[in-house]
């Protein structure tokens, strides 16, 4: 069964800038190790959620906003797409993403498979 790991943290850049560069190469370590997990199908990180535009649709109008769609303290950061035999599987690798131990929270959601 396939699962989405949907990543959310507050905003690390603070974080980040606080550690050294052998920790900030040891977090970038951990992260590309679970990429290297062969469940994993894919990961992405995304862009800061200030370069985010929220569409809406009003009728025929295509109504558009700067921003994400919720203002909230933990922002969607990246992800990972992974195969799992169940959900207990999901969910070891998902407590392996760094930022589940760093204030964060990883998300685990079943795909509908077509």
């Amino acid at each position: 069964m396939k699962y989405a790991l949907l990543i959310y943290s507050q905003d690390a850049s603070e974080r980040w800038e606080r550690m050294s560069e052998k920790e900030q190469e040891a977090l970038i370590g951990e992260y590309r190790a679970i990429t290297q997990d062969s469940r994993v199908l894919a990961s992405e990180q995304l862009q800061p959620v200030d370069t985010a535009t929220t569409v809406r649709v009003n009728g025929a109008d295509a109504l558009t906003t700067d921003g994400p769609f919720a203002d909230t303290k933990e922002i969607l950061g990246g992800f990972y797409l992974v195969e799992a035999d169940n959900l207990d599987g999901a969910l070891e690798l998902a407590a392996r993403i760094p930022a589940a131990r760093m204030g964060g929270a990883v998300e685990v959601r079943p795909i509908v498979e077509r």
